[in-house]
């Protein structure tokens, strides 16, 4: 009897010292979380952390010094040494870390570094141009890198779709109408389409070519353009009968085109910050300056470049370009970490981000989404430091949501504002997209040129569980957010999860909508959120993490499966199922050991694997935040749970 009480006192015992140790080492763990991340606010109050892409983009920096014939050769030699070192064992270039080999990417890398001055005969671009052949040649590329091939005279303007400045004359009523696509593709397209329709050569000072990345010659090629439905087919004729008739367009009609194109993009240049805010509007950009004859000496070149070089990380050995910057979603969501850290106080660093966010609020400026919501007043926030034209509804509510969080007294006018400006930019659907309303023209993701399936800004599960949990949060429950959870249940898949457009990918789309939920008053036994907690811990793998890989766009039937545990994806996962009622979960547990397990000395966590899409299929992001702040979050919101569950 008396060994059975000592077993049992002593196993009690070793439990309370587990369990002592487990507070201690989690305490310890959220607190040089925080120590680091506060280290990395700037002293004006934001963070703003790099934010990479894939190999495209780095590529395209170097093919466009060479278009403009402005070389830096010491950056040119950096951008290289980023590119080889991201060279898959396959031979090309991935869209993602650890992703299968891309055509369009591979060439545009291989083209890049061949301009910089690798030998085609290095042993890395055989590997590269015999992949790249095995896989159909260059002219299996996407519409992007073929215009790029065009420019520089690699393949015929046949190769490309017609894509004429004209378009920027067409009547609103028009199926094709500027209005009808993404603040993204309306950015792209309109200096593009000088570029196209002008049709420039390349300066290419040292005459490099890539004809040997051609299986047929180009000029021979007949198969540019492969079908992707009925529709798209109609659109092809289309697309031959514009390139047919395209010399016969009056001289007169097509200088209009232009002068309206140019006064268009001039309008939104955006200064230091460039036209858009996003890399592929920039460099389209300062192209068409050149080619419209603005000498380099022209402050709208000059600001257009520096908006290029703002964009450039550059280290001591290698340099890459990242597609745009992001410290207004890195403030905000930073500071609801630092606010969950600090239990509700709002501390003086929280105030400072807050305070800098604040006078970065869009009011009366003029916007393009103002075309579809005339009687709306301002009062959203850009993804930038500065994109007055573009706010997006995401950073607005994410913003919203912190500064109600914190200090709704102080911040009273602008989170009004935000949410009067969220509410009006409602869908029909009930839901919301991330710069515009009702942009679901889904057609014109048929025409030849949007064969990257993204041209437009349909509202989404993620986006519109932000606004649903901003509107909750300051008390809105009227029918707006009715409407907005009508939409989010109807979005919930079969499996219980949400697909997530703008961070990868299930994972995240369900913590989004699970938090929404909870902030407008679901109860955690409601059917579709026991189907959402279902899900999440069935995915949750062996080490305790979960993790989700980038190819689930191309493959839902893997959501909410990866390669790897990540930070990020634990710290999503992990808030999910605590606002669903599982803080006291063995997942939730195990999840919160993985992150407790994979800190590193300095406080942060290191995740190699890319966190969200630009767009689904084609580009992919890793923000370098991610891995500092959310696993912050997701552990003081745990341990704050577990304090109130123990009272």
């Amino acid at each position: 009897m008396k060994k059975t009480i000592d077993s049992e006192y002593l196993s009690e015992s070793l439990g309370k010292f587990q369990e002592t140790f487990f507070e201690e080492k989690l305490q310890q763990t959220i607190t040089i979380a925080r120590d680091a991340l506060l280290n990395l606010q700037h002293r004006d109050g934001y963070w703003c952390f790099e934010l990479e892409a894939d190999c495209t983009i780095p590529a395209e920096y170097v093919l466009m010094m060479h278009y403009m014939g402005e070389v830096d050769e010491d950056l040119a030699s950096k951008i290289s040494v980023y590119l080889r070192t991201h060279q898959g064992d396959h031979g090309g270039w991935p869209l993602f870390y650890g992703g299968k080999f891309d055509i369009s990417c591979s060439v545009k890398a291989y083209y890049a570094l061949k301009l910089a001055g690798d030998s085609p005969n290095a042993p890395h671009m055989v590997k590269a141009r015999e992949a790249i052949l095995a896989h159909g040649g260059a002219a299996r590329c996407n519409v992007f890198t073929r215009i790029t091939l065009a420019l520089f005279g690699q393949l015929p303007w046949r190769g490309v779709p017609f894509v004429p400045v004209e378009i920027i004359l067409l009547p609103r009523w028009f199926p094709i109408h500027i209005s009808k696509v993404s603040y993204w593709s309306r950015t792209v397209v309109i200096p593009l389409s000088i570029l196209c329709s002008l049709k420039p050569r390349a300066k290419n000072p040292k005459q490099i070519h890539i004809g040997e990345l051609f299986i047929a010659p180009p000029e021979k090629e007949k198969h540019y353009f492969p079908v992707r439905s009925r529709l798209n087919c109609v659109f092809l004729l289309l697309d031959r009968i514009g390139h047919f008739l395209e010399p016969f367009i009056p001289t007169k009609i097509r200088r209009t085109a232009l002068k309206k194109a140019e006064d268009w993009f001039i309008d939104r240049l955006n200064g230091m910050d460039g036209l858009g805010g996003i890399f592929p509007a920039m460099i389209n950009a300062y192209e068409a300056l050149a080619l419209l004859g603005y000498s380099p000496n022209h402050p709208y070149r000059m600001t257009a470049k520096k908006a290029l070089q703002n964009l450039l990380v550059n280290g001591d050995d290698s340099a890459y370009c990242q597609p745009c910057v992001s410290p207004v979603w890195d403030t905000a969501l930073a500071c609801l970490a630092l606010q969950e850290e600090a239990s509700g106080i709002a501390t003086e660093n929280i105030r400072n981000a807050l305070d800098w966010l604040k006078d970065r609020q869009l009011f009366d400026e003029p916007g393009d989404w103002r075309e579809s919501r005339p009687n709306v007043k301002g009062g959203g926030w850009p993804f930038q430091f500065r994109n007055s034209y573009y706010p997006d509804l995401d950073d607005t509510s994410v913003v919203a949501w912190a500064m109600a969080l914190t200090d709704p007294k102080r911040y009273r006018k602008p989170i009004q504002r935000a949410i009067d400006w969220i509410c009006g930019m409602q869908s029909r659907n009930g839901g919301f997209a991330a710069y515009d309303a009702d942009n679901t023209h889904y057609y014109l993701n048929e025409i030849p040129f949007a064969d990257h399936q993204a041209l437009l800004d349909p509202p989404t599960s993620d986006v519109s569980a932000r606004c649903g949990t901003a509107l909750a949060e300051v008390g809105r429950h009227d029918q707006k957010l009715k409407a907005c959870l009508d939409y989010l249940e109807k979005e919930q898949e079969q499996n219980g999860s949400w697909f997530g457009r703008w961070g990868t990918n299930y994972i995240y789309g369900t913590w989004s909508v699970l938090v929404a939920l909870e902030k407008a008053g679901h109860r955690p036994d409601q059917a579709h959120i026991r189907r959402a907690v279902t899900w999440m811990k069935s995915v949750q793998r062996p080490d305790g993490g979960w993790g989700e890989d980038c190819d689930t766009y191309f493959h839902p039937e893997k959501g909410g499966q990866g390669h790897a545990s990540t930070s990020f994806h634990t710290a999503w996962a992990m808030l999910g199922l605590m606002v669903a009622g599982e803080v006291g979960s063995p997942e939730v547990r195990r999840g919160a050991e993985y992150l407790l397990r994979t800190q590193n000395p300095d406080g942060s966590w290191e995740d190699n694997w890319f966190t969200a899409p630009g767009f689904p299929r084609v580009f992919y992001l890793k923000y370098h935040g991610y891995a500092k702040y959310f696993p912050l979050w997701a552990l003081a919101r745990y341990r704050n749970l577990r304090s109130n569950h123990s009272v």
